[in-house]
């Protein structure tokens, strides 16, 4: 009987775990493709350099369905309820008027039967990050009470490729996300961050913006812009470190990081730039600006990936 004692003690004794699952969904075409699966590999290298013990990362094929249901049932088996669970989509997304999919190798992934999978794991606490086109579309399904959900965009009908995932990303590498300075970088901190970049992204553009960002965490799946006590949301969100401000951070700001994040986005604005300049040039001249462009984002990438 004291032997069970201990063992119950010691259970209850052990430190709550995060689960991180990040998914790299297809590009179709090589910027996104390599977009798509930085972002994911940023992210990777930010929660592994911070000695997160619990981290899986699926990019290209890996990122099946069958996949991703082994994934999280094999976190439904280890979890445990004070335990929590952080899944951030990255790619494209769609919507037919009905379900919202999550473009994948194989068949796509429906918003509801990712919510399923998650509804299996007991951890009481859960974020879903979509990072997704049209992921306004998934919030309804995947909405749940003890469940955090921010959407890259509000509708399905926010079609484009949206750059709410690269600031997100920046916002866990940058130590001022965490605005409370409380040694954690919450999920309401970097949606906050994330969404002010994005804003501010598309004025420094002189662009229309064609996604607007969206957090729920009360489970009634009505997600706002701007969460606040003025509308009930963002108090769960505020209380689920996301990353713990650490050595990561002081690393990416070192000057020589600082300058490869700075060459990075300078290049992602000239893809973006180019793309719309491409109806006015010769096919073959947007090839070769591309590729040299997609060839320089590579190589910085995997500087900054070292």
């Amino acid at each position: 009987m004291r032997l069970l004692l201990l063992f119950a003690a010691l259970a209850a004794a052990a430190p709550a775990a995060t689960y991180y699952v990040t998914i790299a969904g297809i590009g179709g075409e090589a910027e996104f493709e390599q977009r798509f699966s930085g972002i994911a590999g940023e992210i990777d290298k930010l929660l592994k350099d911070n000695k997160e013990p619990q981290v899986v990362t699926l990019r290209g094929s890996d990122a099946s369905k069958a996949k991703i249901q082994s994934v999280l049932a094999d976190i439904a088996r280890r979890a445990s309820a004070s335990d929590s669970l952080v899944v951030m989509l990255i790619g494209h997304g769609g919507f037919d008027g009905v379900n919202y999919k999550f473009a994948i190798p194989g068949p796509d992934l429906t918003a509801s039967e990712l919510a399923g999978m998650l509804d299996r794991i007991p951890a009481s606490r859960q974020l879903v990050v979509n990072m997704t086109s049209a992921s306004g579309a998934s919030m309804t399904a995947l909405s749940k009470q003890n469940r955090v959900v921010i959407t890259a965009t509000r509708t399905g009908t926010e079609k484009n490729a949206v750059v709410f995932s690269r600031y997100w990303a920046e916002a866990l590498r940058d130590g001022a996300a965490d605005t409370d300075k409380n040694g954690a970088i919450s999920a309401l901190e970097a949606y906050r961050y994330a969404d002010q970049k994005t804003v501010r992204f598309y004025e420094s553009q002189k662009r229309l913006a064609t996604e607007h960002a969206l957090l729920d965490d009360t489970g009634k799946g009505e997600g706002v812009r701007a969460p606040g006590p003025e509308n009930g949301q963002g108090l769960l969100a505020a209380q689920m470190a996301v990353m713990r401000v650490g050595q990561t951070q002081i690393a990416a700001q070192s000057g020589e990081k600082q300058q490869l994040f700075a060459k990075k986005e300078k290049i992602e604005q000239e893809i973006e730039r180019l793309k719309y300049q491409k109806a006015a040039m010769p096919v073959n001249e947007y090839r070769k600006k591309l590729s040299a462009l997609l060839l320089d984002l590579a190589r910085t990438q995997e500087e900054l990936e070292k």
